[in-house]
């Protein structure tokens, strides 16, 4: 099965960029394709526990009905665990869905994609 890594490094302050790694994700899925985000940097932020739901943009559903949608779907998702200690976040603080993980987890995700796409 051929995969994809999306990486996720904007955060909340732009939220048009939000959207596009699970939109895309679900399709890949659809495209029998596994399909896997990681969250780093600001990118983080999108997976704290009640921050998707604050996300909608025009006639767009909000950032949370999307991010269940390729959840649902079966995307696979990780938050950088360096990342959440550059921005002083508990692990504690993010959906249950998502793995806190290191460096390693994403350099071992990039070497086995492919294709990554960061955002």
């Amino acid at each position: 099965m051929s995969k994809i890594l999306y990486v996720q490094t904007s955060g909340l302050d732009t939220p048009e960029r939000l959207y596009a790694p699970f939109i895309l994700g679900a399709t890949a899925r659809a495209m029998d394709v596994e399909a896997t985000i990681f969250f780093m940097i600001k990118g983080v932020t999108v997976v704290k526990k009640g921050e998707a739901e604050k996300v909608k943009i025009g006639s767009f559903p909000s950032l949370k009905e999307v991010m269940d949608q390729a959840l649902a779907a079966g995307v696979k998702m990780y938050i950088c665990e360096q990342s959440t200690q550059l921005l002083g976040l508990a692990r504690g603080e993010f959906i249950p869905e998502a793995k806190i993980a290191g460096a390693g987890t994403l350099n071992d995700l990039a070497l086995d994609a492919d294709a990554t796409v960061t955002f």
